[in-house]
């Protein structure tokens, strides 16, 4: 299989312009403007950086209270999974499911994901590079609607609202929730999809796939 760059062309990443490559590859898109690089700079090394972020900050996102609520004289407390837990003993199970599918099952599935494109492409693997490249494009979909987590959260705390004089605080738990929305979306961003096809051979996408 030959790769473009093999035959002196490039792409811009940003309005998908094939042109003519010079070597090294400098300059700027004649159409766009955009920087042109042979390979996103520090392309596996800087989103390990933000995925490792992501992972860390999981764990406190889920587990430290997300939200505070008052109704005089009752208090509660609630993390993502009791908030969750909430909703499914007061009869809401389809909010719940989707509280916990962009609250949980999401951002774990985004990581999991990010995990496999920079552990293989890192080993050199020639292992389903179609399947690799189509699961980064479902990542970058997954991508544009992170902020989902966030307003489902938002969501949930205006349910839990216990009445007309009830009161809602946000919990420490919000910081780190951003934070890994935020994570999983440079890591995504900065990975370089191209690095998949590196070290894929003349007949490894026939026998791979």
């Amino acid at each position: 299989m030959t790769r473009a760059i093999e035959i002196g062309l490039v792409a811009c990443e940003s309005c998908e312009l094939v042109m003519r490559a010079a070597d090294p590859i400098t300059g700027t898109c004649p159409r766009c403007g955009e920087r042109i690089d042979r390979r996103k700079p520090n392309s596996l090394g800087r989103p390990l950086a933000f995925l490792i972020a992501a992972a860390a900050l999981y764990v406190p996102a889920n587990t430290l209270p997300i939200m505070v609520t008052e109704q005089f004289p009752l208090h509660r407390t609630d993390t993502i999974l009791s908030g969750i837990a909430f909703l499914w003993s007061e009869g809401s199970w389809l909010l719940a499911a989707l509280v916990f599918s962009a609250s949980v099952l999401v951002p774990m599935l985004k990581l999991a994901a990010m995990g496999v494109l920079l552990f293989t492409s890192a080993r050199r693997s020639s292992w389903r590079p179609r399947g690799r490249t189509k699961l980064y494009r479902v990542l970058e979909t997954v991508g544009h609607w992170s902020m989902l987590d966030v307003m489902v959260v938002a969501l949930l705390a205006a349910v839990v609202q216990l009445g007309r004089f009830a009161s809602i605080e946000p919990g420490p738990a919000l910081i780190p929730f951003a934070g890994v929305v935020l994570m999983t979306m440079l890591a995504s961003a900065s990975f370089d999809p191209r690095a998949i096809w590196d070290h894929v051979g003349p007949r490894s996408v026939h026998e791979r796939e």
